[in-house]
């Protein structure tokens, strides 16, 4: 195993860096008034608030920026795989903009940063791997009976377990994608198309029972007059984890819907679009009258999943913290500081640990 720097993969802590933004739009566009506790959790909304805006918020906002969180690779042009996509954007902002490789650093285009990194080129550190290699080889020849069988195990397992499939980056149609130029906001994409995506995700990622009627989508048309108790009633009696489960997938429906109210289309005159908060459609989605209730419990939901996320950078940070692991885009100086600020958040979340400990074991 090479001894020089690892890199981490650039451009995947952008979901997680985005997720953690979402909670600083809550004071400019929250009316509702979601306060207390958070169920299955002891942590008070207050603090969490306090703790994002003057802690978390400030130092991942300059982390977006960096370039190793900036870029993103992916295939824009790859079908989907459960159905024929048939679904239009309403409006010319709706696409993804791709940026040209010309413009992306040279670390983040690179297959493998040790080439240009000093301690690879390190004849003695070559030396001292290959010596490590060799006294610590082990005889892994294997028959051809050994080898059909394994072949057999890895084609059943890939059969059973195919509900989460990587983009290649090393394909032709890959592209880089400049995520400060393509914000989370309101794309215009609605419809059938995308009820069917959201019901999908619901129903087929939680735990529903035949007694339940009301579908889990909580944005569904034709969802039923009910005020969704006999819902929440049922989810309350299930097991924690399952209403774990639900409350993660919620929160994440929640953190999208505020991108989007947040980040609205407001007009377009002359050609150039105005972007800002659209209260009318928050209320829709999260004003308890206009919701009959459900809009603050999304949003809670909203909080709870910042916590396991916390709590999941929290559990990740003994990596980043080697000395060995290099968040590389080619540019030494940068990159020194962006792991630095990633340090730095990761500590804030240990000296916070007693918020983030309240959370219910799952």
């Amino acid at each position: 195993m090479s001894q020089g720097p690892r890199r981490a993969g650039a451009g995947r802590g952008a979901a997680a860096v985005q997720l953690l933004v979402t909670l600083s739009f809550l004071p400019r566009v929250v009316e509702a008034q979601v306060t207390g506790v958070l169920d299955d959790c002891l942590c008070d909304i207050d603090s969490i608030d306090n703790f994002n805006t003057f802690k978390i918020f400030p130092k991942i906002k300059k982390l977006q920026e960096r370039d190793y969180f900036r870029y993103y690779k992916v295939n824009l042009k790859r079908p989907c795989p459960f159905w024929a996509e048939d679904g239009h954007c309403s409006i010319k902002d709706c696409h993804v903009e791709p940026c040209p490789e010309s413009k992306i650093p040279v670390g983040i285009k690179a297959g493998s940063s040790n080439k240009y990194s000093k301690v690879a080129n390190d004849t003695k550190e070559l030396e001292d791997c290959e010596q490590a290699n060799k006294l610590g080889a082990i005889n892994s020849t294997l028959s051809n009976q050994s080898k059909e069988a394994f072949i057999d195990w890895a084609r059943y397992d890939d059969s059973q377990d195919h509900f989460c499939e990587l983009d290649d980056e090393r394909s032709p149609a890959a592209q880089y994608v400049d995520l400060l130029l393509n914000p989370e906001r309101y794309t215009g994409y609605k419809g059938s198309s995308a009820w069917r995506v959201w019901n999908s995700i619901y129903e087929e990622n939680c735990f529903k029972p035949r007694s339940v009627y009301r579908p889990l989508n909580p944005l569904a048309p034709g969802r039923g007059e009910d005020d969704g108790e006999s819902f929440y009633t049922w989810l309350e009696g299930l097991c924690l984890e399952k209403r774990v489960f639900y409350k993660l997938i919620s929160g994440l429906h929640a953190s999208i819907n505020l991108h989007l109210c947040a980040n609205y289309l407001l007009e377009e005159t002359w050609g150039k679009p105005s972007w800002g908060p659209n209260m009318k459609e928050f209320k829709r989605r999260f004003d308890p009258v206009e919701t009959k209730g459900e809009g603050p419990r999304r949003l809670k939901n909203l909080y709870f999943l910042y916590l396991i996320e916390l709590r999941a950078l929290s559990k990740v940070a003994p990596y980043f913290e080697r000395s060995i692991v290099d968040l590389y885009t080619g540019n030494v100086e940068e990159d020194a500081d962006t792991k630095m600020l990633l340090l730095n958040i990761f500590q804030d979340t240990k000296r916070n640990s007693a918020y983030i400990s309240k959370i219910s074991p799952v």
